[in-house]
Parts: C-alpha cells; structure tokens; sequence
C-alpha cells in the first residue's frame, strides 16, 4: 500500500529523505541502545552512505540522531560542530559491510558508560529505516514502534515467561518473531 510519506515524504531537515531523515532516525535508534546520547561512536558508512554521504549530509544526520535531534531539527546542519561541543567523541569509517546489504547502510558502535552495543541499519527511503542486526542477531526493528528484542536460552518456556512479565506490567504483544539464530 503507497503511504502519504512515498508520495510527498517525511516533514525533515533536507536535503535527502535516504540520507538524512533515514540517516537521523538509524542514529536515533543506535541511541536508544545505550539509553540516551553515547560518549564515542564509530560509525561505519557502506554503500551510496560510504560514497556521497558527506555531501548528503549523512555524516551530521547520524550524529543528530545520536543526540537525540529529530529528522525536522534544524539542528541537524551543525550536528557535528555541536557534538564537538558536547563532548560525543565519533568517528567515520567507509566500509563494505555485504554484498547484500542495502546501499543506504551503516553500522553503528555506540558507548555509553558502562553499555556499548552495535546496530547495522538502512535507509529505505521516505525516511523509512530498517536495522538488521543488533550485537550479533539478525532483527527487523523499523523504529516506528516501541520494541524489545529479548536474547534467551532456547529452553522450553522462555518465550511464555517473557510475555508473562510483559502481561504482568499490563503490556501486549503487537507483534512476536521468533528464530534461533
């Protein structure tokens, strides 16, 4: 089904809805794994990111979403010089992360105190997002829900007494995937 988003895209600092909203929001996920802005990130460009981020404004989208700026900030055009200022130590690299992966990809390291993680994810377009992998594990996180992504022993009822934690604190299951990478 087209979306209003495919037809006029995401309301967004510009000057690309791939490389800068998309950009923004897989900084902003890579954020939410460490809860709240990171103090070091090594951010891994493949792809179209690798070869005309800069000049898309990737590089200052991804910072932006690691601070917490939304796609609309205009902040996001001085991401860089501001991450400086507060103290968010990045770092880019290009890379060729598969021969599969989409072009628009990154894979984010993040560090904050005494929690790291790294997320590969792409920019689907209209701002759309898609992250792949989190600390190993293949996923399918769009960012346009809240999401738990639980890593347990593959015994019998480990899945049952996650959603029974989950029901006891009055919260549903929208949507459940299973696998046993």
């Amino acid at each position: 089904m087209v979306s209003i988003l495919d037809i006029i895209g995401p309301v967004m600092v510009g000057p690309s809805s791939s490389h800068t909203a998309g950009a923004c929001r897989i900084g902003l996920l890579a954020r939410g794994l460490v809860g709240g802005t990171p103090e070091k990130a090594r951010i891994e460009l493949h792809g179209s990111f690798a070869r005309t981020g800069e000049g898309h404004g990737t590089d200052k989208a991804i910072v932006g979403g690691l601070m917490g700026f939304r796609p609309d900030d205009d902040r996001l055009r001085t991401a860089l010089e501001i991450a400086e200022r507060e103290g968010l130590e990045y770092r880019f690299e290009k890379t060729t992360i598969s021969d599969d992966a989409h072009p628009n990809t990154a894979r984010i390291t993040v560090e904050r105190g005494d929690r790291a993680a790294t997320m590969t994810g792409s920019s689907l377009g209209a701002g759309r997002v898609l992250a792949t992998e989190i600390d190993g594990p293949p996923v399918e996180v769009t960012g346009s829900y809240h999401t738990i992504v639980p890593v347990a022993e593959d015994v019998p009822g480990s899945v049952a007494r996650f959603a029974t934690f989950l029901a006891d604190d009055g919260l549903h299951i929208a949507k459940l995937r299973l696998t046993r990478k």
